[in-house]
């Protein structure tokens, strides 16, 4: 076979015409081929870098199949050439390198995009740090391996076969267009996200001082327009006013927001291995019955405690509906019954009921859990008893300041009277019986406005007003200021986040030492422990009289009573949890005596 006609051959067939030949001529020299050199015949034009080349083309342009023989032949080839024991090493190492060379050659040269593919409707895109055809038609991609004119025509003849025959100029229009587009894409989307999270953020502050929904746009945006268009100019302006800002907007960001804050809560309390729960229904202003309930978890090795849900009462606020809602919401979202742990409630009868209370209904369902009767409940139950006499001074107190606060014409008139006289308050507060810190409030602006109360009782005269000129009366309205303050501090006290149980223990009894050490001192006339008190005696030049100091003794002997009522004293069974390397279990006390 001559050198032209080896040239015609396939590439496959010409490597295994060469190693044929290469064969022959390690067999000896022939009358047909003369004898050749390795050296020689690495430098033959089938193997040089600039054929290899060429056969690289070859091979990326023909089918799957011609590749695979051309690998075949090159395995065959390597086989051979280490079968030949006549080869020297220095031989063996020379072709290596010429075999790498060849093969980083052929690896190294890729087909690269041709502006003239905009007329087959292609155009490249960078993926990976490689360039791959992507049609401007349906914008699909295509591998590397097809960026060449056959395979980008076949795709366009088969997925638009209407559109072979456009000219280039349509294909550019669609590259256009498809640019145009993309960048149109990722400008709205980034312009999308910021405005959609300026909306929650706005949203949420809206939701986290109780402000109306409609205040974002009557008032917020019209401020940030007036602010930001002084400051930056109109380009900004009309950016802050494509903020979302409707009512119904922020109810929705504000719904959005709270399903998911619900959503994490619930998701830590599933993961939570105990939980305890605290309730409460209590009728708002509008008549509405709500049903109030917080949980205490355990989240990443500490106690956590949040609220759980607030759901309206439509009818009826018996046991067997307040159970049935909470139920209702445990069961709907998943919450193990068999998980709870404690239940904390106030004393009605709904609540604490034996047999179809809520409690006994809870622990039905829930047999590990056990009932704490609220703190701050018990403490307000404790102060609600007063001796007669102080009884009388507050209920008097109550009826001038209603005198003056339930009629409008009265409650200018003494707020234009404090206004002149230069008092620190203008108005009187309003006493209710629910309120627990009520009383407390009430008597101190009360006894603080007296000077005032009486100036305007002599313009118009009520039976009650003459108490104001009464000695005793100011003396015992000044204890109970005293007092009741310090109700109201110990109720504020018990109160918070994350309270424990021993918290509240400890707190209430110092209260109750400290009732006695006010008793200790009532008696030896020193006030000083009562402020109010011992202000006004010493200002009007008085001494505390027998009768004042002897209901003052009997209410303060029946708080602390009260008191230790409702919280009695602890066995101790439990301090080994606040001091555990102190303090000795119970259950290791016991094992210890055995």
């Amino acid at each position: 076979m001559t050198d032209t006609e080896q040239l015609k051959l396939p590439p496959s067939i010409q490597c295994c015409t060469k190693m044929d030949k290469w064969l022959t001529r390690k067999k000896g020299p022939t009358t047909e081929t003369p004898a050749t050199t390795t050296d020689q015949l690495i430098s033959e034009d089938a193997f040089s870098s600039d054929r290899t080349g060429d056969c690289s083309k070859t091979m990326c342009s023909s089918d799957l199949d011609a590749s695979t023989d051309v690998s075949v032949v090159a395995s065959q080839a390597a086989s051979i050439a280490g079968a030949s024991d006549e080869v020297s090493d220095a031989e063996r190492q020379s072709g290596r390198k010429h075999d790498s060379l060849d093969c980083n050659t052929t690896s190294s040269k890729k087909r690269k995009y041709d502006d003239n593919y905009v007329s087959l409707g292609f155009t490249c895109i960078t993926i990976g740090g490689f360039s791959r055809p992507q049609c401007v038609i349906c914008v699909k991609v295509l591998s590397q391996n097809s960026m060449k004119p056959s395979l980008l025509r076949r795709h366009l003849e088969t997925n638009h076969p209407h559109l072979k025959n456009k000219p280039r100029e349509y294909f550019e229009r669609q590259l256009k267009s498809l640019s145009t587009s993309k960048t149109c894409i990722q400008v709205p989307d980034l312009m999308n996200k910021n405005r959609l999270q300026a909306s929650y953020m706005v949203s949420y502050r809206v939701a986290k001082t109780n402000k109306p929904h409609t205040i974002v746009e009557d008032l917020l945006l019209p401020a940030a327009l007036d602010m930001v268009g002084t400051m930056l100019g109109e380009k900004a302006k009309k950016t802050i006013q494509s903020i979302p800002s409707s009512n119904n907007t922020v109810s929705r960001r504000i719904s959005a927001m709270s399903e998911n804050v619900l959503q994490q809560l619930l998701l830590r309390i599933r993961h939570s291995e105990f939980y305890a729960i605290q309730l409460d229904e209590s009728t708002d202003v509008a008549g509405l019955v709500h049903l109030l309930v917080y949980v205490r978890y355990i989240h990443e090795g500490t106690i956590k405690e949040d609220m759980l849900f607030c759901k309206p009462l439509e009818e009826r606020t018996t046991a067997a509906d307040i159970f049935q809602k909470l139920d209702t919401f445990m069961n709907t979202h998943g919450l193990m019954w068999d998980r709870c742990v404690g239940i904390c409630t106030d004393g009605a009868r709904a609540m604490t009921g034996r047999h179809g209370g809520v409690v006994s209904r809870v622990q039905a369902v829930a047999p590990d859990s056990s009932w704490v009767h609220c703190s701050i409940h018990r403490e307000a139950l404790a102060a609600k008893g007063i001796p007669v006499r102080l009884k009388h001074v507050l209920d008097t107190s109550v009826k001038m300041v209603n005198f003056v606060k339930a009629r409008p014409l009265n409650s200018r008139l003494f707020a234009a009277l404090c206004n002149e006289m230069g008092s620190e308050h203008e108005t009187l507060l309003l006493h209710t019986e629910v309120r627990w810190l009520s009383r407390g409030k009430v008597l101190t602006r009360f006894f603080e406005l007296r000077d005032e109360l009486k100036v305007f009782f002599s313009n118009h005269p009520f039976e009650l007003s003459k108490h104001l000129h009464d000695e005793e009366y100011l003396t015992c309205l000044a204890y109970l200021c005293d007092i009741f303050s310090r109700l109201n501090e110990l109720n504020l006290g018990l109160q918070g986040v994350s309270a424990t149980i021993f918290n509240v223990q400890d707190k209430v009894e110092a209260m109750i030492k400290k009732l006695n050490l006010w008793k200790n001192c009532m008696n030896a006339n020193n006030t000083e422990v009562f402020p109010v008190l011992h202000d006004f005696l010493c200002s009007n030049d008085l001494t505390l009289s027998k009768s004042v100091k002897r209901e003052c003794n009997v209410h303060l002997e029946e708080l602390a009573a009260q008191l230790r009522r409702y919280f009695p004293e602890t066995d101790g069974s439990n301090d080994w949890i606040r001091h555990p390397f102190t303090t000795v279990p119970p259950l290791c006390s016991l094992l210890s005596k055995i």
